[in-house]
Formats: C-alpha cells, structure tokens, sequence
C-alpha cells in the first residue's frame, strides 16, 4: 500500500471508545455483529424495476450464512421478464449476496431487486429479522399458495366505459355481476392453481373447471351478467 509524503510523515494516533467494531443487527433472532458476508442471514422480498418501468420483479430470498440458498423470483408486465427469471434462477442460488449484487442477473428489474435486497438484508431489515433461527429452505414457496402460483391481480379500466376485473387473488374472472345500475357487486371465478392440480392428477378437464370456480360478492343478486373480456 503506498502512502503520500504527508501521510507518511504523520505520527499514529489511537483510536478510542469508537474502536468498538460494527454496530450489531437484527438477524434470526439474534443480535449480530455482520464484519463479513458469512455473518449474514435472513429471508425477505423486495421488487424491482426496469429503466423503462416496463415490467417489474419481486423476488424472495432466503439467505443462509452469506449463500443463498432459495431464490422466487416472480415478474409482471413484460414477457421478456419471464425468460430472464428462468435464468436467473439458475445464476442466483448458491451465490454470496455479494456475488449476486454482481451477477448479470439478465433482467434490469431483476438487477434493481436485488440491489433492494441486498440494502434490507445487509441492514437487518429482513422478514426473518426477530425470528429464532429464522425459516427453512422451502418458506417462499408458501408464498405462492394452492396451485404454487403467484398472486396475481389484473384490472382494465376507461373512463368511457369503466372497469374490468380480468384477475384478483381468488383466480381468473369469467364474469362479473352488475347490479341495475350496472354496478359491479360480485363477479365468478376460476382458481387456476387449483384446476391445473387436479387435472394434473388425472381429473377429467371439465370436471376440474367446475370444482374450481367459485364466486364471490352478492353475485347471485345481480340483474345482469357480463363477460369482462368481451362485452
């Protein structure tokens, strides 16, 4: 290490009652002192954003002594996103958090998520952060529900001719249920987590259609019912 002519002319001082190391974060239940990337752990989210804000990322991490060790990734509003996320599922796992932060993570959203995590975790501002132990390996699939699918909300709307509900948390909108004032009151639905698992598991198609689709609201109150992708 090279010093300039004026520092290398200096006499040492002490440090004093600031020598004391980093002050110490929340993480699984414990108060740590984080001096390197082995010393952190803890599961969170965080989203993210291309240049554009074309599409976005939220991505789950569950980080184990500095590796992570489980990755969801779920994008919205791009299709190029979705690629991105399937390779950067690969790239991500068994990664310090520093290698990730410099992984070409394919995606700017995806990139942009995980800096954002990188800052909460880092910090002790994880989900994990008063948790004895924290969660295992497998907790952000419990994120995804029945069907491991994700959350998933899709709203149209024109000031001409008003709103659309095309897919809230409970499935896919088939119809909506407007009242005489054409007010939507209820609307029905079909959970696709659901249908795909029974079909998966040998149920004929239709049937497994029907077993899915439920309603909600004061649906059976309408005075007329419409399609919110064609009428």
């Amino acid at each position: 290490m090279k010093y300039s002519h004026e520092v290398e002319r200096m006499c040492k001082v002490a440090k004093g009652v600031s020598n004391h190391g980093p002050a110490p974060i929340p993480q699984e239940g414990k108060w740590v002192q984080a001096k390197e990337i082995k010393d952190i752990s803890g599961l969170t989210h965080g989203v993210g954003w291309c240049a554009p804000q074309q599409g976005t990322c939220k991505l789950t991490l569950n980080v184990k002594n500095g590796i992570i060790e489980e990755a969801l990734i779920e994008t919205c509003g791009c299709s190029g996103m979705t690629h991105s996320a399937a390779m950067a599922a690969e790239l991500i796992t068994g990664k310090t958090i520093l290698e990730a932060l410099n992984t070409d993570l394919v995606c700017d959203a995806i990139n942009t998520a995980m800096r954002e995590l990188f800052l909460q975790i880092v910090y002790g501002r994880t989900q994990t952060a008063f948790s004895e132990d924290g969660l295992p390996i497998g907790a952000g699939l419990e994120d995804l529900g029945k069907g491991l699918r994700s959350q998933v909300g899709t709203v149209y709307s024109t000031s001409a001719k008003g709103p659309r509900y095309l897919e809230l948390a409970e499935g896919y909108i088939t119809q909506l249920a407007l009242d005489e004032e054409d007010r939507i009151i209820g609307y029905k639905f079909v959970h696709l987590g659901k249908m795909m698992e029974m079909i998966r598991k040998g149920m004929d198609a239709n049937e497994a259609v029907k077993k899915a689709t439920g309603q909600y609201g004061r649906f059976d109150e309408a005075g007329k019912y419409i399609d919110p992708r064609e009428e």
